[in-house]
Parts: structure tokens; C-alpha cells; sequence
């Protein structure tokens, strides 16, 4: 004697999709106006002056890089004729003091692309403490 054992038909479950359009309209809507919009008009630089003084912790952990207004760059009082030489003096600095930090001050008159040199190979040589110095405004 066998039984025989009916299966039930399957069921499927479905997500209604019907309302979905109107979902992603209300959303399209909602972040349309929420969104803001900005235009750019250009950058306004004006060259940096000083209105709050910070003295460093400790001097001996600072070291300077001037730049005059003919683009000569020196560092704690050695002229360095390339900017590739920057590098080099300042990471071998950064071996015997690893607190360093470097100090910069530029002449109105250097050129932004003689800074951005520079810059860049503070950044090639490991040393992300940097010291911009201004005048001080009274």
C-alpha cells in the first residue's frame, strides 16, 4: 500500500514594484532642493601678516629656510644652489633630530613657484612640520 503525498504548488514572493517609481521621483525631488549649488568666483589671496603669536616649544628644533625676493633659498645659513639639494641637507637633518621642525620664510617678492619647489621637497624628504612665519601686524 502507498501513499501518495501531494506536493503543494510553490509560492512565489515578489516585491511589489508598483510604487517604486514614485519613490525615486519624491527623492529625486527631496534632493534637488536640499542640494546647494555654489558658483566659483576666483581666488582672493592677500599676502599673510601675523595675528596671533606662536613661540615654538624649543629652538633647537627649529630650523630656517629663507627665501629672498631674487629666489635664492638658505638654509640655518648655508646657501643651497639648487632647490634638489633641499632634500638632502633637510633629511639628513631629520636623521639626527627626529622632532625637527622647518621653519619658512619667504620674501614677498619670491616667486610661488620657487615655494612650491621647496615644498615639495620638504615633503620628498619626510618632513610634514612646517612653520610658515609673517610680520607680525600691530
Amino acid at each position: 500500500m502507498s501513499v501518495k503525498i501531494q506536493r503543494k504548488a510553490k509560492i512565489k514572493i515578489a516585491v511589489p514594484t508598483a510604487s517604486m517609481p514614485d519613490i525615486i521621483f519624491q527623492l529625486l525631488i527631496f534632493f534637488m532642493v536640499t542640494t546647494v549649488l555654489r558658483q566659483y568666483d576666483g581666488l582672493e589671496v592677500e599676502l599673510p601678516d601675523a595675528k596671533k603669536i606662536e613661540k615654538l616649544p624649543n629652538k633647537r628644533d627649529v630650523s630656517t629656510i629663507w627665501i629672498n625676493g631674487k629666489n635664492q633659498i638658505v638654509l640655518d645659513d648655508v646657501t643651497v644652489s639648487e632647490v634638489n639639494e633641499v632634500r638632502t641637507v633637510v633629511y639628513n637633518k631629520l636623521v639626527e633630530n627626529k622632532r625637527l621642525i622647518m621653519s619658512l620664510k619667504v620674501d614677498k617678492g619670491a616667486e610661488m613657484g620657487t615655494l612650491i619647489d621647496v615644498q615639495q621637497e620638504l615633503r620628498k624628504a619626510n618632513a610634514l612640520k612646517v612653520n610658515y612665519s609673517a610680520l607680525q601686524v600691530l
